[in-house]
């Protein structure tokens, strides 16, 4: 029967507690790894599958189509491709420290290759994936259901080594990421047997045994300050550099650079395109040629040479630093080691996983020596009871000749001559080919065994002594067996490069400030932390506030663009450092502007290659978006960002955007247009870009804003005369650009409405100055949300001449939800700047408020 009662519940709860749910399913059972065994839910599943269907390493390969079928129908329904995309990476090589599956067949390549198809290749476990899975009959885990409680499966593997530092771990979760660097499988094993003879060992002590990451790919890594904080805290920055050497043929007018071994995780078909677009575009001094003459067969793909021919005369360590500075033969690595413990996220450094994982294994040694004790003592019992039975054989034989049947047999034996119910089916089991003097012997011989075992694993279960000994002798074993040479080499600290100038800079976090008068500083994160870490502490002019808040690196780059189509480019390191209470540096004093150039977006790029497009909008309705690459520059004065088509019209938006979404477009008049971001095409620098809305005469754009398709968060427009308006975004539906677009709040025939500002909520602050004179905040929680052409709610009594924005701190799960483009979440939160006019700002000239006026 159907309830008629009605609940009454905010919208902003229902949607908290549906992401909350959703955020804690992708945590926990997807994304990110366990502490214990170092696998992911579906790295678990495919193993666990594997071993359950016998498809392990002494058996022959078996059709991945055919395991893949079975996990998803089994354990994971989840799509096969996922599924497969698992297996193959735990086959591969360059990806794993210790491979958990053999692959037969193409499992794609060092050059980003794909893999076949998973009915044309073959698959396996590996000799140390059933180390892994070794003793889990025995009952030594927790099994949960399935998910339709057909069967049981393993919550945690018993993973008799430490697998999530040998293999490694990469995810993407909601608000959380984890990056675990591989290492060296001997070395791990032997800290963590130190660390079992030790628990209070010291991290400098354990690090004699664990120098650092050691990935399939070798490579060069420094940073070890970086490593050692990483070991401490879970966070920790190095890099990897490419292994080269030199060689000079005799006779010949070149000499050779050999890349001989790659940073982990790059491609090395895109590493020596990079090198070889240098080479002719001849911004290398020098060099002639590059290839690559990596071997085809698997064995030598594990060999890698890539040859760059230079002249006999070339600076050829010169040439190697331009490269580590220009392309992927040197890269940065992040630790950033989150993983699930006792149930829950947590940022663990070297001590602390070393720690879960040890009690893993203690707890899955004391189950297995408990299920071993058992059995081995249920035998004993029974054993005794046959060895009783042969002496009186005769009139046991008597007594079940004399019963009726089996049960009245075993009734029978265990009331005339005391046997236990275990014992009498053992008896009534007995063969006739059995009743010899020699399986008395064998019997006899069998209880003193049982008895010597039961002795040691009652010794195992009552002394912590004796488990450990256990421990370390299976774990002494694994290593002995499995254990290879180091492959990376460690160096200490990162090498400065001189030609670089990011380079010559001292790598740190920190925050970046831009207040809505101008007024810029760089702040290191203690003295953030230190004032309340809040915004209401920083220092700012009076009437002033922070427009933007980025967490960032001193080694990224700052652009700015302005109203007329230029930009300029500087590292976060020039930046003026000052402390969080320091008003700022006025930003005319760090970039060139002219008199009539003014800032409306500041956006903080750690990496021009993301594939990520530069936006931008103009009052007369066009847009244009470029891609991000195009705007790397070394030079510190104004570029052409963008190309105006009408002196008399300006930039008011640029956004930092991804591939996919849609960008939504407001009129002063109080149009709206939703459309996707791949009606525009990406164009160059010099460009002025499509008509985005076709705007009636007289109007105006007044803001843009970047939001996905199935977006259905709120965005609020203000008017001049402090009207207030919440609208969902799916009450925007879609539509093709450069129409007229739909009515955003109903009109007026008196009066008509005047926007002045679009934004999505949360993302700021706002503060408008009034016509009666003050500041006041502008409260919106009040004002209901109604569809794209209702009514608003008056906010501000008498009018509004001016707009300002507060920034808010964005937490991560907030930036996750926001949707930023991917690589850029941290370094570039989305800023209120990307989407007000520039009037609305504080950063314009007299002329633009003469304007406005």
């Amino acid at each position: 029967m159907l309830s008629n009662q009605i609940i009454e519940q905010s919208f902003s709860e229902i949607m908290g507690k549906r992401f909350g749910d959703y955020a804690n399913l992708v945590i926990l059972s997807r994304a990110i790894p366990d502490a214990r065994d170092g696998l992911k839910p579906v790295q678990r599943r495919i193993l666990y599958a594997m071993y359950q269907e016998g498809n392990t390493n002494d058996k022959p390969y078996r059709k991945s189509a055919k395991t893949v079928g079975y996990v998803m129908g089994t354990y994971h329904p989840h799509g096969d491709t996922a599924i497969y995309e698992t297996m193959v990476r735990m086959a591969q090589w360059w990806k794993m420290r210790q491979v958990l599956i053999q692959g037969h067949g193409n499992f794609g390549s060092l050059d980003a290759d794909p893999p076949a198809a998973m009915r044309y290749t073959e698959s396996r476990l590996s000799a140390l994936a059933n180390e892994m899975l070794r003793d889990i009959e025995k009952d030594t885990v927790i099994f949960i259901p399935n998910y339709d409680n057909s069967e049981q499966q393993p919550a945690v593997l018993p993973s008799r080594f430490p697998n999530l530092l040998v293999n490694g771990a990469s995810g993407i979760a909601v608000g959380f990421a984890t990056d675990i660097p591989t290492h060296n499988l001997g070395e791990v094993i032997d800290a963590t047997i130190a660390q079992m003879k030790n628990p209070d060992i010291s991290l400098d002590e354990l690090m004699t045994h664990v120098q650092g990451p050691d990935f399939p790919t070798g490579g060069i890594v420094q940073g070890l300050s970086g490593i050692r904080k990483a070991f401490e805290t879970g966070r920790g920055q190095f890099i990897i550099r490419a292994r080269t050497h030199v060689e000079e043929p005799k006779g010949s007018k070149v000499k050779k650079i050999v890349i001989s071994e790659i940073p982990y995780d790059v491609v090395k078909s895109k590493l020596v395109a990079s090198i070889d677009e240098l080479v002719m575009e001849r911004k290398i001094e020098g060099a002639l040629a590059v290839r690559d003459e990596t071997g085809r067969k698997e064995a030598e793909q594990k060999k890698v040479r890539i040859v760059i021919d230079v002249r006999k005369d070339a600076d050829t360590d010169a040439i190697v630093k331009y490269l580590y500075k220009n392309t992927d033969l040197q890269v940065y690595y992040n630790y950033n080691m989150n993983v699930i413990h006792d149930g829950t996220i947590r940022q663990m450094g070297l001590k602390a996983l070393l720690d879960a994982y040890i009690s893993h294994q203690k707890e899955i040694v004391t189950r297995r020596s408990q299920y071993d004790l058992e059995r081995k003592q249920n035998r004993q019992h029974i054993v005794e009871g046959l060895i009783r039975a042969k002496s009186i054989l005769r009139q046991i034989v008597d007594t079940i000749m004399e019963s009726n049947d089996r049960a009245h047999a075993k009734e029978n034996i265990m009331r005339e001559y005391g046997f236990t119910d275990l014992q009498a089916d053992a008896i009534l089991s007995i063969q006739l080919a059995s009743l010899t003097r020699i399986d008395i012997v064998k019997l006899e011989k069998e209880l003193n065994q049982l008895a010597k075992e039961i002795k040691e694993l009652e010794s195992i279960l009552a002394s912590e002594k004796k488990l450990i000994q256990v421990l370390v002798s299976e774990l002494t074993e694994i290593k002995n067996k499995y254990s290879e040479p180091r492959l990376t080499e460690i160096q200490g600290e990162i090498e400065e490069i001189k030609i670089d100038i990011t380079m010559q800079i001292n790598v740190e976090d920190c925050i970046v400030t831009l207040t809505n008068q101008g007024y810029i500083k760089r702040t290191s994160p203690r003295s953030f932390k230190s004032m309340g870490g809040t915004i209401e502490t920083c220092g700012v002019k009076e009437g002033d506030r922070v427009r933007t808040f980025v967490e960032t690196n001193t080694s990224h780059t700052a652009l700015f663009f302005t109203q007329d189509g230029k930009y300029f480019a500087i590292l976060v390191n020039d930046i003026p450092d000052e402390k969080w209470k320091d008003i700022g540096s006025a930003l005319v004093n760090i970039i060139p502007l002219e008199k009539h150039q003014h800032v409306i977006a500041m956006h903080i790029v750690p990496d021009f290659k993301q594939p990520l497009y530069v936006v931008h909008a103009t009052r007369s309705g066009l847009i244009k978006k470029t891609a991000l690459s195009e705007y790397e520059t070394n030079r510190s004065g104004a570029l052409v960002a963008a190309k105006l088509k009408h002196e008399d019209d300006e930039f008011i938006s640029v956004l930092l955007t991804g591939e996919e979404g849609t960008f939504l477009t407001a009129t002063r008049d109080g149009m709206g247009i939703r459309f996707l971001q791949s009606e525009v095409s990406p164009t160059g620098r010099a460009s002025s870009g499509v008509k985005s809305i076709n705007l009636a005469d007289g109007d105006e754009v007044i803001g843009l804003i970047s939001v996905s398709e199935e977006d259905s968060r709120v965005f609020r427009i203000l008017t001049r005369e402090g009207i207030v308006k919440r609208t969902s975004l799916t009450d925007m539906p879609v539509q093709g650009r450069a129409g007229k677009g739909l009515v955003l709040i109903r009109k007026r025939k008196m009066n008509p409405h005047q926007l002045l500002f679009l934004q999505l909520e949360e993302l700021g602050q706002l503060y408008a100055l009034s016509a009666a004179g003050g500041w006041v905040i502008i409260d919106a929680a009040h004002v209901p949300v109604n569809e794209q052409g209702g009514i608003g709610r008056l906010v501000v009594e008498g009018g509004i001449t001016e707009i300002a924005i507060e920034a808010a701190i964005v937490s991560e799960e907030h930036k996750e939800q926001e949707g930023h483009p991917q690589g850029s979440a941290k370094e570039a939160p989305h800023s209120p700047l990307d989407e007000a006019p520039v009037e609305q700002i504080g950063l314009f000239d007299d002329a633009s408020k003469k304007k406005d006026e």
